[in-house]
């Protein structure tokens, strides 16, 4: 009972935590905006400049929704991963996913360039790359899928996936070796991650994937919480793990491809976030962690956008670059001072 309230407490101020760095977020710019007009302009009151509600609604908000179901998801899928081969190192991306859709994007962008017209593509916009980005992230997760249903041994699927991934790094080296150097500098910045290029419908897309991934992790509590224990005992517990591995797989395969396809490949959150839960809420059970990571993870992902955006200055700092300086020593700090990982 006393660990219920201390649980409920703390998401209390979670979300208020939420609240307020979502605001600040939205104020913060190379448009300073004052938190009253920021509030105002959210709820419909009066704005001392008529302009500050076209930045707040029509770039500003979009980015700062952007930023929480990138940071929601990519800590899920995490979760997920290190639960399922029970492995504090994975993170979404160790299927090798995320480079399924670097691939799909640099053939997209570098293509035609290096592959001597092989592939022509005369037009290349935000929702090109997404496109590009989601049908090769897809592709690599049907690989890993009938990869699965050969291969039983968890840790041996991990391999495998890294492998993936390491097949399609290779590649895209290739492809930016032959590339000219415009193009090679579109794939760069590509590559950087970006949280503010998504429109209204974009956005609403998004949501609605981000929404299908987080629905499956949840029909996947039951199986995540017995895998803890090993899979030889989640089995004597009555969990089929050839149906849960597929579950999980796919869940990760939509939030990570999803996300990496619409931002960037963006690093460092998926893995870090699941372990700064742990630290803090002091427990395994999935019912917990699910919605604390899902919280945890958009707050540090709009704190990360806000250091990126270095306010009263037209500059943006690489969202992938912020992510990690500001999460990496943060994790160091917690585990030195916790000296032990809970897992």
């Amino acid at each position: 009972m006393q660990k219920t309230k201390t649980y409920r407490f703390s998401f209390l101020l979670l979300f208020l935590m939420l609240l307020l760095v979502f605001t600040l977020n939205i104020s913060s710019g190379s448009v300073v905006i004052p938190i009253k007009d920021t509030l105002n302009a959210i709820f419909g009151g009066i704005v001392q400049n008529e302009s500050w509600n076209y930045i707040i609604w029509d770039y500003r908000i979009p980015k700062a929704f952007t930023a929480i179901l990138v940071g929601s998801g990519l800590a899920l899928s995490g979760l997920l991963m290190q639960t399922l081969f029970r492995n504090p190192l994975a993170g979404p991306f160790v299927l090798g996913i995320s480079s399924g859709a670097s691939l799909g994007a640099a053939l997209l962008i570098m293509g035609s360039s290096a592959l001597a017209g092989l592939f022509s593509f005369g037009f290349i916009n935000d929702v090109s790359l997404a496109i590009a980005a989601s049908i090769g992230s897809f592709l690599v997760l049907l690989v890993v899928m009938s990869v699965a249903t050969k291969v039983k041994d968890t840790m041996a699927l991990l391999i495998i996936g890294l492998m993936f991934g390491s097949i399609t790094a290779a590649i895209v080296s290739v492809l930016s070796y032959f590339t000219s150097a415009e193009k090679l500098q579109q794939y760069i910045y590509w590559s950087f991650g970006s949280l503010g290029n998504l429109s209204w419908p974009q956005l609403g897309l998004l949501l609605g994937i981000v929404l299908l991934g987080i629905v499956l992790s949840i029909l996947s509590i039951k199986s995540l919480n017995a895998l803890l224990l090993g899979e030889n005992y989640a089995q004597s517990l009555g969990v089929n793990m050839k149906k849960s591995r597929y579950l999980i797989i796919i869940a990760t395969g939509i939030l990570a491809g999803s996300i990496t396809a619409f931002a960037g490949p963006i690093a460092f959150v998926g893995l870090a976030v699941p372990h700064l839960t742990r630290q803090i809420f002091d427990t395994t059970d999935h019912r917990i962690l699910m919605p604390a990571v899902l919280v945890y993870g958009a707050i540090l992902m709009l704190l990360c956008d806000t250091i990126a955006q270095l306010p009263a200055s037209a500059n943006v700092l690489p969202i992938n670059a912020i992510t990690s300086i500001i999460g990496a020593p943060i994790v160091i700090w917690l585990l030195v001072r916790k000296r032990k990982m809970i897992f």
